[in-house]
């Protein structure tokens, strides 16, 4: 495994180091060390804090127009260096290059939307009494942060640095202590583009970075993706001293299976739901509910399972700690009565021995009660709960924490419509196992998987990344003297 350049903070247009502890990055592919990063402290943050604060008055007074011009630039370079890319993506997150190469092609998606933004805001003005005009304009925060996780190095940063620029904040992000290279690129991509220095900064490091982007008082939003444990503590430590805060958690999402799905379609979009990204991902299947008789669709699925070759078109999971707790989940179901239909336990790679796999995990016959059907165990393997109708089902659904996505797979449209209107979710599939919105409909659950008002994407995301500065004017001496006069 190549080795590449340690990696530094981001701050003010320029790369440094300040922190003297480092922490190794480790390629999951193979287990070896490829780069290390610097553990930052408050101390950091506060510099680049600065950094933007001082760029803000001179960003935020450009038009959109000009603001939007730089990330056309990047969208076009993100194009260009896919490859490279790409390969950053396989190397320190683990992932198949075709699901790596699909990640950045999704973040130059989210550029396309954040380029439209002038076409999306435009100010309101309307002559509310004779002689008077109210005007409504988007204004930006100020200095903004950006937390987000290992599972999408490359993508979950452009879920906010694109929108969050371009409506006129400047940025501090804090990428997974895990997966730092992309986050490298990004920077120098954005300021070969043209954005000015100041306008994004990157600190890297854990817990201390995070607690201290929380605690700064001169940041004025927060958004953080991760697990829910770690959500509401951000949640409640961002929102204690004032800021805006939205904050996405894990998700346990559960396909309803029924018996007039389609066998092959229901099989293969299951499958591909509960393995793509190594399941490493808040919308992947967790549960399947088989509603009644759909033993035959179970068989389906066990053979399509079957296909999926870790190493070959299954990537690695992050860490040698989550290989343990993935196994350690299965485990525990089979200690429990549950059937372990396939098993991915105890899997290796020839030539990649020192990697974290785990393979394709089909276990049958779980219980409610069981943690392979409440917990969120970010890993390719699914739960089958079996239900005797959809009531059942979709009480089954209803009793989870989470609520990230639900989906339903059937051929009748008025089944697939009591499931959309009655699944506890925010984000609902039908005939789709992996129901993400495209912009510029927003990304976001319920229950526990999102902590906050408002999305960090989408056109939503534009009322959480900025603020209302309302207008009145009357200039005309002859208008008639009312209330608002």
């Amino acid at each position: 495994m190549i080795k590449l350049s340690n990696v530094k903070n981001y701050i003010d247009g320029k790369f440094e180091i300040n922190s003297q502890n480092l922490m190794d990055v480790i390629s999951p592919l193979d287990g070896s060390v490829i780069s290390n990063l610097p553990l930052s402290t408050a101390k950091d943050v506060d510099s680049a804090v600065k950094a933007a604060k001082k760029a803000f008055p001179e960003w935020s007074t450009m038009t959109f127009k000009e603001r939007v011009q730089i990330f056309f630039r990047y969208r076009s370079l993100l194009e260009k260096n896919i490859e490279e890319l790409t390969e950053l993506v396989h190397l320190e997150n683990g992932k198949t290059h075709s699901e790596a190469r699909a990640e950045v092609e999704k973040s130059m998606e989210l550029c396309e939307f954040a380029v439209s933004i002038p076409q999306i805001i435009v100010n309101e003005v309307q002559e509310v009494s004779k002689g008077v005009e109210c005007r409504i304009e988007r204004k930006p925060l100020g200095v903004v942060a950006s937390i987000s996780p290992f599972n999408f190095p490359n993508m979950v940063p452009h879920w906010t640095v694109p929108n969050a620029l371009v409506l006129g904040n400047t940025m501090i992000l804090k990428p997974s202590e895990l997966v730092p290279l992309s986050t490298v690129r990004m920077a120098e991509l954005l300021k070969e583009a043209g954005l000015p220095d100041g306008v994004f900064n990157i600190v890297n490091g854990g817990k201390d970075v995070v607690e201290a982007i929380c605690d700064h008082p001169s940041i004025e939003a927060v958004s953080f993706v991760g697990s829910t444990k770690v959500a509401k503590i951000v949640y409640k430590r961002a929102t204690s001293t004032l800021k805006r805060c939205v904050a996405l958690g894990g998700a346990k999402n559960h396909l309803l299976v029924l018996p007039d799905a389609n066998p092959e379609m229901t099989a293969s979009n299951v499958v591909a739901s509960m393995s793509g990204c190594a399941g490493q991902r808040c919308m992947a299947a967790s549960v399947m509910v088989g509603v009644d008789k759909v033993q035959h669709i179970i068989d389906r699925m066990i053979d399509e399972a079957k296909k999926i070759v870790p190493g070959q078109n299954l990537g690695s999971v992050i860490s040698a700690e989550a290989k343990t707790r993935i196994e350690g989940y299965i485990d525990e179901a089979e200690r429990n009565g549950a059937k372990i239909l396939l098993d991915g336990r105890n899997t290796t790679v020839k030539g990649k021995e020192g990697g974290y796999y785990v393979g394709p995990t089909i276990i049958d016959y779980v219980t409610t009660d069981m943690s392979v059907a409440r917990e969120e165990i970010f890993g390719p393997v699914i739960s089958i709960i079996r239900a005797k109708d959809l009531d059942e089902a979709i009480e089954i659904e209803n009793g989870s924490n989470y609520g990230n996505a639900a989906a339903v797979f059937t051929q009748s449209g008025g089944l697939a419509k009591q499931v959309i209107e009655r699944a506890s979710a925010g984000m609902i599939g039908v005939n789709i196992g992996v129901p993400v919105p495209r912009e510029p409909f927003s990304f976001g659950g319920w229950n526990e998987s999102k902590f906050g008002v408002g999305d960090i994407t989408g056109r939503s995301s534009i009322e959480f990344w900025t603020q209302n500065k309302k207008t009145t004017i009357k200039w005309n001496p002859e208008a008639k003297t009312n209330w608002m006069s």
